[in-house]
């Protein structure tokens, strides 16, 4: 027998809120987390803006040993996770750990601190290299040190998909719990990538945007947008089988009922033109819902500003909805938040499910200018308040991985 799964809880470290409420209230408000990067100094480079996370601090949610033995990707990600176990109220007591398991990823894992230890070696030597520098960086470890924190003793895993990360990781563990594998699983996604190297590598890569100005920088859908703007943070849900969750009287904000993955098996780097992969990724998700597909009512869309990309999703949105594609409201929160990379589908995950349970639509934020490829219903002129039923979240990687979410607005 087939378990239905919901989302009970979530927690968030962003851009725009440190916590998921204060992340989705600032989602509504069209706040824009991008400005001039603090981390390092920039003056050789050329791109200066990105969206960092503002005013965190690991040790209001760890021991200041515990936050030195972890990069800042895993901070966020413990920090995000204790959100959402405490938001979901589960008590850590009484449930059987066996069956509650944690799917978190990372796209680039710990580089802030490979950075710092190359430089410590070339400097000081190799004998100077911290002695936990493998266990700091190697990206499976946010969701090990979940695991840890809450003696999670199930399946823990990591899937690393580039920009498709923490929507793979949502549909996966998803996955483990429709199929009787779980009761409740921990998943989603953590980046902490603004850092020298990284940058310089997006940049050569011709991928990030190089605008100064913050609120014309990420732009999705916009004739005028030229590349991403790099963000960090954690998007982190707790999803549970409907029994166990009716059980123990928990909260539901949101039921998932599909998830599609594919790859466009085309290019390092760009999606495929027809937009095959991304749709078929779409049409798997709704085949499993058991839903026409009319009754989307509602697309996060990866939409990250870079010119293929935002071109391609439209045309895989067309393809599969067709003459109905015009009538589904599309946004991208990306033009808030920047693009989080392996945490972007986990906090966009949050935006539908609150989406659907406010009955709120957020904006396209910054879109001035009409693309005449991109023409679907962008929700460019701020947020709509209407009831929407069925919201479908859009990731796609590096690699051709593309990831899609289906969540249904709550009720018996």
């Amino acid at each position: 027998m087939e378990n239905r799964v919901v989302i009970t809880g979530m927690g968030a470290v962003t851009p725009i809120g440190n916590t998921a409420n204060d992340f989705w209230e600032n989602i509504k408000e069209e706040k824009v987390g991008i400005n001039n990067i603090k981390a390092f100094d920039t003056e050789d480079f050329k791109v200066k803006l990105a969206a960092e996370v503002k005013d965190f601090n690991p040790e209001d949610y760890m021991e200041r040993k515990q936050a030195r033995r972890m990069d800042r990707f895993c901070q966020f990600a413990i920090a995000a996770s204790k959100q959402a176990v405490e938001d979901s109220k589960l008590d850590l007591e009484v449930i059987d750990k066996d069956r509650f398991g944690v799917i978190v990823g990372s796209g680039i894992g710990g580089i802030g601190t490979i950075e710092k230890e190359e430089q410590k070696l070339q400097k000081r030597g190799p004998n100077r290299v911290n002695p936990l520098f493998i266990p700091i960086i190697i990206s499976n470890m946010a969701a090990g040190n979940i695991a840890i924190e809450f003696g999670a003793r199930a399946v823990c895993t990591t899937i690393v998909t580039a920009c498709a990360t923490g929507t793979n990781c949502l549909g996966e563990a998803f996955r483990n719990i429709k199929n009787g594998y779980a009761d409740i699983m921990i998943a989603g996604g953590t980046e902490a990538s603004i850092t020298p190297l990284s940058v310089a590598g997006f940049t050569s890569l011709t991928a990030l945007s190089k605008s100064t100005d913050p609120n014309r920088a990420s732009i999705p859908f916009d004739k005028e947008r030229n590349g991403f703007v790099m963000g960090e943070g954690s998007g982190i849900l707790i999803l549970e089988s409907l029994e166990h969750a009716k059980k123990r009287g928990a909260k539901i904000y949101a039921e998932v009922v599909g998830y599609g993955a594919t790859c466009d098996a085309y290019h390092m780097t760009s999606p495929s033109p027809e937009g095959d992969g991304a749709a078929k990724a779409m049409d798997l998700a709704i085949k499993e819902a058991g839903i026409k597909k009319e009754e989307v009512s509602y697309i996060n869309a990866h939409g990250t500003s870079t010119p293929y990309n935002d071109k391609f999703e439209t045309i895989a949105i067309k393809k599969v909805f067709k003459e109905y594609a015009d009538k589904i409201p599309v946004s991208s929160t990306k033009s808030m938040t920047g693009h989080l990379l392996g945490a972007a589908g986990a906090i966009e995950g949050i935006v539908c499910a609150k989406a659907l349970e406010e009955g709120f639509v957020p904006a396209t934020v910054g879109y001035k200018e009409k693309d005449e490829e991109c023409d679907l219903d962008y929700v460019t002129c701020g947020g709509r308040k209407e009831s929407i039923n069925y919201a479908m979240s859009n990731s796609l990687g590096f690699g051709g991985h593309n990831a899609v979410v289906l969540l249904k607005r709550w009720s018996e």
